[in-house]
């Protein structure tokens, strides 16, 4: 189906049902390390066909054309669109003051007319937006939260001072395709557990030229808890900070863009350091673009800095999974617990991310 088309009710319903199979014993698995003192956590309502979807810039600024486009891309999904009141906005590479991309999440989360927030991209500048947001305001209107790479900041620091589950994936400005709308819909639409996560066969694809693609398992196993994590950096920059990770007892998923070996293995010690890897439950790699090194500097590959972080762990860890700065990449709940199964190189959601 071109993703271009609008979607019927029919064809929507289709997409986020799609991929629901898992076996009884698997959703009855407990999850494993369980984070002490976490509390329960919100879930927002589904996403209906027909939905209010509030767009918002909360990071890096776009132009008249990117927000022409994610126009066109939430209608085709057949949703609404109420764009926020600083969209276009701009504040040097920002889109707009502190001030103003805070007061558009605020206007989205207390409207009870939107029932998700579809930020249009990344960029940077949303770290900037952590202290100045009220917490208790987004925990009393749970809304979907959706995006990736810079809105890790946002997504973190909702998990833990709000308690909502909030959404890793695409942006509403990324050129999507069957397979990331698919997923996206079936998490954001479908309250049921049992939603597994195959990867991309386009992703697959791409690896016979493109190495980085590559699925790649450095230590075996299954494992459940509660997925956390984001961009490399984003989550690296919160260590030590009021807004830090916990990924005691969790699938802690991690990608990055742009960033050589060097610089990823900073970003990871400081990770280990802070709380030890060996705490999680699971690491999973998704494809990091554009993260080897320079030709003209000796450096390790991004696999073998991986490896020094990975392959002394007794943990399940692997790499090449379908998410981060492309394409084919799937939806994350932050928070919701999920199965990691190497072997067959899936993650299934062991508990509906969002309310009926």
């Amino acid at each position: 189906m071109p993703i271009g088309e609008k979607l019927s009710r029919r064809a929507f319903a289709g997409l986020a049902a799609a991929a629901v199979a898992l076996p009884a014993a698997a959703l009855a698995a407990p999850a494993r390390g369980a984070r002490p003192g976490r509390r329960a956590l919100i879930k927002p309502p589904r996403l209906r066909h027909g939905d209010l979807v509030g767009l918002v810039a909360p990071g890096g600024h776009t132009s008249d054309a990117g927000i022409e486009k994610a126009v066109r891309n939430i209608e085709a999904l057949g949703f609404r669109v109420r764009p926020g009141a600083n969209l276009r906005a701009m504040n040097g590479n920002y889109a707009g003051s502190v001030q103003q991309r805070v007061d558009d999440l605020h206007a989205m989360f207390a409207d009870p007319g939107v029932r998700a927030i579809w930020c249009i991209r990344g960029g940077s500048g949303c770290i900037s937006l952590l202290g100045a947001l009220d917490y208790k305001l987004i925990r009393a209107n749970p809304t979907i939260l959706l995006g990736y790479s810079d809105i890790t900041a946002l997504h973190l620091a909702i998990q833990r001072h709000a308690g909502i589950v909030t959404f890793h994936g695409p942006h509403a400005g990324s050129t999507r395709s069957v397979y990331s709308s698919m997923h996206m819909l079936a998490v954001l639409g479908d309250p049921r557990a049992g939603h597994t996560i195959a990867m991309s066969p386009e992703n697959s694809l791409r690896a016979l030229t493109e190495p980085h693609y590559a699925l790649r398992t450095v230590r075996e196993g299954m494992a459940n808890g509660p997925l956390m994590g984001g961009n490399v950096s984003m989550v690296s920059a919160l260590a030590g900070t009021p807004y830090a990770i916990d990924y005691r007892g969790a699938l802690l998923f991690l990608e990055e863009v742009n960033e050589p070996p060097y610089k990823m293995d900073r970003h990871l010690t400081q990770l280990d350091m802070a709380q030890g890897f060996s705490k999680a439950a699971a690491v999973i790699f998704g494809i990091c673009e554009n993260c080897g090194p320079a030709d003209a500097e000796p450096s390790l590959t991004l696999d073998q800095t991986l490896d020094i972080h990975l392959a002394p762990l007794a943990i399940p860890a692997v790499a090449g999974y379908s998410f981060g700065h492309i394409r084919n990449q799937f939806t994350l709940p932050l928070g919701v617990r999920a199965s990691l199964d190497t072997r067959r190189q899936t993650l299934t959601l062991l508990e509906g991310a969002v309310s009926a």
